[in-house]
């Protein structure tokens, strides 16, 4: 576990100074943790459970704020951009969060700080920490600041590039593509999949990534390439 300079450090950019800096150590804490596995302290997946639902408020009550004519449908977009694995990584990113964490030997010399799956995870787990030590004013100040840009970036509603290749098949009066996993490497803590993305009457095109549903995402990528389609975020 860092030490308590280091957690000062962190609560500086956090930008809130913990009471409890038991909460802030915790969800640092990954499962590989040595105190983890011997049964004397709690990794932070319980934290990012309840990040996750924490850091999904707040960024539907900051888009309905920001974006009070937007249709539903419009407002979904927006918050399934932001919340992704990609944009928690980044913020973690922002931070160092990763110089933080408490892992394993063999989960950092196996690049686990580099990992962006774990940065995303201890991201969540960090705002539930926030949550709980202050209430959910230090937690979405925190999400404010770190996510500022982000919206900034996407002045229109992005689709992302499945829900483009199914605007595309519908718009052509053909089924809907479908998805299809045909391969699984790596540790079973930092995998990669490859999924087919598939249309009626085109060949299939492939995609990998460390989930699922990234995988999807390139699959559908490749695919609106081959059909000659821009497979960029903003077609909305």
């Amino acid at each position: 576990m860092p030490n308590k300079h280091d957690l000062d450090a962190l609560m500086q950019s956090l930008g809130h100074s913990f009471h409890d800096a038991g909460l802030l150590g915790e969800a640092l804490r990954h499962s590989s943790d040595p105190d983890v596995q011997q049964g004397t302290a709690a990794s932070n997946q319980r934290l990012e459970f309840l990040g996750d639902r924490v850091f999904g408020l707040v960024i539907a009550e900051w888009l309905l704020e920001r974006y009070p004519d937007e249709a539903e449908g419009e407002i979904a977009r927006r918050h399934a951009n932001l919340v992704r694995r990609d944009a928690l990584a980044r913020a973690g990113g922002d931070i160092d969060l990763a110089s933080y964490l408490s892992l394993s030997r063999g989960e950092d010399e196996a690049g686990g700080r580099r990992n962006p799956a774990l940065i995303a995870d201890a991201c969540e787990a960090v705002i539930a920490a926030l949550y709980l030590d202050g209430g959910l004013d230090p937690a979405a100040a925190f999400i404010r600041k770190a996510w500022a840009a982000m919206i900034a970036e996407a002045p229109e509603p992005p689709v992302d590039a499945k829900t483009h290749l199914q605007e595309w098949a519908q718009g052509r009066g053909i089924n809907l593509p479908s998805y299809a996993e045909t391969g699984r490497q790596g540790p079973a803590h930092n995998p990669q999949f490859t999924i087919e993305a598939m249309v009626e009457g085109y060949p299939a095109m492939a995609g990998t990534g460390a989930s699922k549903r990234a995988a999807e995402q390139e699959a559908a990528k490749a695919l609106l390439i081959k059909l000659g389609e821009d497979p960029g975020e903003n077609h909305g």
